[in-house]
């Protein structure tokens, strides 16, 4: 209830995001996490080609980040959102209608290209209509993407009992919905020129050490929250035998954002500052890969992965909410693009040394990607607190953002 009710006190556009991020994290994770499946076991598909087709999505999005923040800049947020709904739309339905490599391909490029256009657009436009509220705004989307990181595969394995191309196009007609509603229901906010080229503003971000320093800082971040997907899935499943363990992870995570994601950011808000807060969360979350690190059963992966859930939930509105204040408000997403870059990359060289350090682990140290991730964790922490004893991060207050058309025809 606090979290609808916190929720209608934000206005129609944000309320609209929230919810579409709460459909385009059900739409994604009903689909992409069985893809895999169905192009070896369904399609007859080698491991190797399989690669190349879920690595080309994952190249396409991460490595577009910094195109589609500033697409959102130059373009306008809203026009970015809806081409990049509309393009997944595309996307997932080609998954669905198509089964040879160059349309698996081509299906993999658009949907990568997809998240790349409305990722950055999306935080950037919630940035703008937040305004000083976007701590909390922020709040409730991970709450939102929470949620549908859940129900996503939930649906999906119901929907597979049927056929994958039914749950493509689900996943597909999801995204047409968000597109139509974002169409009808997003105002139109004109973009403020930055001045310079595109070229001129990647330099202009890419030049700011501060931020660069923080992004970097932050990689811990996102590499540890990326092993709710991969260690302790596995910690889940090897202390309980049961492949279905996993899902309890994402439950005790879902549950505890759902009750205290809004009560955490709103007592924290103002109580120090962000940057106290964000080495504060980042040092939970590297403590929550000790208890399964030296203790045995189920119980420790569940703390564990609770203990993440709330490291994040502490550090990640306030991380969104400092970013846009790095820079020019023309840039905010740039900003955001380049920042989902780093992090993006910073995952994926993550998960591939916390999968070598599981390989090494099996083989009589099984506490080694624990400790590894929890000393990744404390690293960050240190980072971002070093960071905000040199006063390098904005100021805890959001800095103005340009006003809506009409509020500035009004001034």
């Amino acid at each position: 209830m606090r979290t609808w009710h916190e929720m209608k006190r934000f206005p129609l556009a944000v309320r609209l995001l929230l919810v579409n991020q709460l459909g385009v994290n059900t739409g994604f994770y009903l689909l992409i996490p069985y893809l895999a499946t169905h192009l070896t076991e369904n399609l007859g598909l080698s491991a190797a080609v399989v690669g190349i087709v879920l690595g080309v999505r994952n190249l396409s999005q991460q490595g577009l980040f910094i195109i589609g923040g500033s697409a959102s800049d130059r373009l306008g947020a809203r026009g970015i959102i809806i081409a990049g709904c509309a393009l997944r739309t595309l996307g997932f339905a080609l998954f669905a209608l198509g089964d040879g490599l160059a349309v698996l391909l081509a299906a993999s490029v658009l949907s990568g290209v997809a998240g790349a256009l409305f990722n950055p657009a999306v935080r950037a436009y919630l940035a703008q209509e937040a305004g000083e509220r976007r701590a909390e705004a922020f709040a409730l989307f991970n709450v939102f993407a929470t949620t549908g990181a859940l129900v996503g595969p939930l649906l999906g394995s119901v929907l597979l009992l049927v056929d994958f191309r039914t749950s493509a196009l689900t996943a597909a007609g999801i995204f047409a919905v968000l597109t139509v509603a974002q169409a009808l229901v997003l105002p139109a906010r004109r973009a403020e020129p930055s001045g310079g080229s595109v070229l001129g503003d990647w330099r202009e971000v890419l030049g700011n050490r501060a931020f660069l320093a923080f992004a970097l800082a932050m990689v811990g971040m996102f590499t540890l929250e990326n092993q709710l997907y991969l260690l302790l899935p596995a910690g889940a499943r090897e202390a309980t035998g049961w492949d279905g363990a996993a899902g309890i992870v994402f439950l005790v995570g879902t549950v505890a954002n759902l009750v205290l994601q809004l009560r955490i950011t709103r007592s924290l808000k103002s109580r120090g500052s962000r940057g106290r807060w964000i080495a504060t969360g980042l040092a939970v979350t590297g403590l929550a890969f000790l208890p399964p690190a030296f203790l045995p059963g189920i119980v420790p992966v569940l703390a564990g992965a609770l203990l993440l859930y709330v490291g994040v939930m502490i550090a990640q509105p306030f991380v969104m909410e400092l970013i846009p204040g790095f820079g020019r408000p023309e840039l905010t997403g740039t900003y955001f693009g380049i920042f989902y870059v780093v992090s993006g990359v910073a995952a994926a060289l993550g998960n591939t040394a916390v999968g070598w350090a599981m390989d090494t682990g099996g083989q009589g140290a099984a506490w080694l990607p624990w400790v590894c991730c929890a000393c990744l964790g404390l690293v960050s922490a240190l980072g971002v607190a070093w960071l905000h004893r040199l006063h390098a991060l904005p100021a805890s207050t959001a800095p103005d953002l340009p006003a809506p058309a009409g509020e500035r025809s009004k001034a």
